[in-house]
C-alpha cells in the first residue's frame, strides 16, 4: 500500500513540526533543509517552494507554535487575558526557542530579504493576532479604548516577553506581572 500525497495543511503541518523537532534535536545551527525534507518525508524542492530557507521555515515553525486567540481563555478581565497570554508564551518558552531567536537574529543582521520577512510576520501578528482579540474583547467590556492603542503598544507585551527571553534566558511570573501591571495596562489607561 502506498502513502497518499499530501498537501496543503497536511503538508505544511508536517514540515513545521519537523522543523520544531530538528530545533529541538540539532539547534539552529545544525538544522539544514534537507534533514528537515527527510524528518518530513517531502524533498528539498518541496520545502524550497514554499520557503527560500532554514530561517524562513523557522519562522514558519515558530509561528505555528506561537498561541493564538483561541488558546487565551476569557477570564473577564484585560489584566486576566494578557496574564493568561503572557504565562501561555512562557510555557511554550525553551532552549529550543532561544536558540532559534538568537539564530533568527544572526541571520537578519546579514539578510535584509530576510529581516523584511520577520518584520512582515511581526506585522500580521499585530494585526490578527492575540493581543489584538483580547483588547478587542477589553473594548467590548468597555476597559479599554482601542483608539487610543497605538500598533506599538500592542506589540510591546509579546516584544517585552522576547526580550526577558533572550536577556534572561527564562520569562519568570514575576516578570510577566511587571509587564502587565507596571507597563501595559498604565499605557492602555487601566
Amino acid at each position: 500500500m502506498t502513502e497518499t500525497r499530501r498537501r496543503g495543511e497536511a503538508l505544511e503541518a508536517a514540515i513545521v513540526d519537523a522543523v520544531w523537532a530538528e530545533l529541538a534535536e540539532s539547534g539552529y545551527a545544525g538544522l539544514t533543509v534537507g534533514a528537515v525534507a527527510e524528518r518530513a518525508r517531502t524533498s528539498k524542492a518541496v520545502l524550497y517552494r514554499r520557503w527560500p530557507g532554514r530561517a524562513a521555515l523557522v519562522l514558519a515553525a515558530m509561528a505555528h507554535h506561537a498561541p493564538t486567540a483561541e488558546d487565551v481563555p476569557d477570564t473577564g478581565s484585560l489584566r486576566g487575558d494578557l496574564l493568561a497570554l503572557l504565562r501561555t508564551i512562557a510555557a511554550g518558552a525553551s532552549v529550543r526557542s532561544i536558540d532559534a531567536l538568537w539564530g533568527l537574529l544572526a541571520e537578519t543582521a546579514r539578510d535584509p530579504e530576510l529581516a523584511a520577512l520577520v518584520r512582515e510576520q511581526l506585522a500580521e501578528l499585530q494585526r490578527s493576532g492575540p493581543v489584538v482579540a483580547i483588547m478587542e474583547r477589553a473594548e467590548r467590556r468597555g476597559e479599554v479604548d482601542l483608539a487610543r492603542v497605538s500598533p506599538r503598544l500592542l506589540r510591546l507585551a509579546p516584544d517585552l516577553m522576547r526580550s526577558e527571553l533572550l536577556v534572561y534566558g527564562e520569562i519568570t511570573d514575576a516578570a510577566i506581572v511587571e509587564i502587565v501591571d507596571d507597563v501595559v495596562l498604565p499605557l492602555v489607561g487601566v
